[in-house]
């Protein structure tokens, strides 16, 4: 059993950058992927960001390419999405999450944290 434990949100004006942390243990978690995923009030929950534990590949959502990076660290078995220029939409719960394999679909994705909420004020 893989447990995930993000951390990191909060309070930003628009423009400025936070950078999320998600802790992970149990199970054999570096063969799984990870991913960020998002969820604004009243819409889906939609992908953000992934990376593979092996390899370090990674993937993302058109909306935050060039403004978002995912990386990981083996030491602090913790994975990070540092956010930059960051836009009022980018308002949401995010959530990390464990999958399988490199994917946008929450449905590949068997394990989640908690969600940490970021607000970006205009």
């Amino acid at each position: 059993q893989v447990q995930l434990v993000e951390s990191g949100g909060g309070l930003v004006q628009a423009g400025g950058s936070l950078k999320l942390s998600c802790a992970a243990s149990g199970g054999t978690f570096r063969s799984y992927v990870m991913g960020w995923f998002r969820q604004a009030p009243g819409k889906e929950r939609d992908f953000v960001a992934a990376i593979s534990w092996s390899d370090g590949n990674t993937d993302y959502a058109d909306s935050v390419k060039g403004r978002f990076t995912i990386s990981r660290d083996g030491v602090k078995n913790t994975v990070y999405l540092q956010m930059n220029s960051l836009k009022p939409e980018d308002t949401a719960v995010y959530y990390c999450a464990a999958s399988f394999r490199l994917g946008q679909h929450q449905n590949e994705y068997a394990y989640w944290g908690q969600g940490t909420q970021v607000t970006v004020s205009s």
